[in-house]
């Protein structure tokens, strides 16, 4: 069964998660997405993208632990290099992108969600955030990065460090979301805002979006692939996979 979906609306593609409720990211998933983010990059009748979730509960969870515990050194690296690799791919891709959140959009999830231009949430108990610091491993070398120039070094601090999650008054005054939205605007608000963008000049577009992301990408690049090692002895370090196992247990 594919894991998302791909929908067209007079120009917009609406890219959606599709696996479960929880939309939990494994390799199927960062695949798909990929190649999904491959076509439209190169599809010249679609000008904006908006990223969802088929579900009102989660826009996603984060990484599928109880798939991704199983995996051997070799298997779970190359699937973190993967997600990496999507994580970059959708942050510099030259065409605007919304994520519509309908849902939660915690540690993986709040991730995909920070790689976009906007992000829109519905209001009400709908969290975001990164967690990675209670599971014993740092943040994803890019989106590390990416989030500092978001928000500021003192709000990524504060949001790395303390591995919360946050309701959406607080995301808006943090600068984590554009919009709060009922949950029924959050889609049509996305596809608007999206298809206002592509109707834009899109070489100027395409121009300005580099202008803020090609140093961000070239500070990742440089240090990527030591920080992918780092990561990945983190995950197989003892103290984590106990961690490990205590989340599995409330997934």
């Amino acid at each position: 069964m594919e894991t998302i979906r791909t929908e067209k609306h007079d120009g917009v593609a609406v890219v959606t998660l599709n696996r479960g409720t929880t939309n939990a990211i494994n390799r199927q998933l960062v695949d798909e997405l990929t190649e999904a983010l491959r076509q439209l990059k190169n599809d010249t009748q679609v000008r904006g993208v908006v990223l969802g979730s088929a579900n009102e509960k989660f826009f996603s969870i984060g990484f599928d632990i109880p798939q991704l515990f199983e995996l051997n050194r070799d298997e779970f690296g190359s699937f973190y290099r993967a997600f990496n690799r999507l994580c970059i791919d959708l942050y510099t891709l030259p065409k605007p992108t919304v994520v519509a959140m309908t849902g939660h959009a915690t540690a993986g999830g709040c991730i995909l969600a920070l790689c976009c231009d906007y992000r829109f949430i519905a209001e009400g108990r709908k969290l975001m955030g990164m967690n990675e610091i209670k599971l014993g491993v740092p943040v994803p070398y890019p989106i590390d990065l990416i989030f500092r120039q978001l928000v500021g070094v003192r709000t990524a601090r504060e949001v790395v460090d303390s591995g919360e999650f946050y309701p959406p008054g607080e995301l808006m005054g943090m600068g984590m979301v554009d919009q709060v939205l009922p949950l029924e605007q959050v889609l049509p608000e996305s596809i608007k805002k999206a298809r206002l963008l592509g109707s834009y000049r899109q070489e100027a577009f395409e121009m300005i979006k580099r202008n803020r992301t090609e140093a961000v990408e070239a500070g990742i690049l440089e240090r990527l692939k030591e920080r992918e090692e780092f990561f990945i002895e983190c995950w197989y370090s003892d103290e984590v996979r106990r961690r490990l196992k205590e989340a599995m247990e409330k997934f």
